[in-house]
C-alpha cells in the first residue's frame, strides 16, 4: 500500500485545497437595452426583467 513518508503540514494541506479556480460568472445581455447583466436578475440599466418593467429608471 502507498503510505506517505512524512506528515503533510496543515498549511500545505490548506494551500493545496485553496488552489482551485472559481469560474467567471456568465454574462447575459438584456433583450431591452442590450446591456450586460447577470442571468435571472433585473437589469440595472433599464429595470426590466422577462420583458416587463420591474422598477422605474433612475435618472
Amino acid at each position: 500500500m502507498a503510505v506517505p513518508k512524512k506528515k503533510m503540514s496543515r498549511s500545505r494541506t490548506r494551500r493545496r485545497k485553496a488552489m482551485w479556480k472559481v469560474p467567471a460568472p456568465t454574462v447575459a445581455t438584456c433583450p431591452e437595452c442590450n446591456a450586460p447583466t447577470l442571468p435571472h436578475r433585473v437589469c440595472e440599466e433599464c429595470g426590466s426583467y422577462n420583458g416587463r418593467e420591474v422598477f422605474a429608471e433612475q435618472e
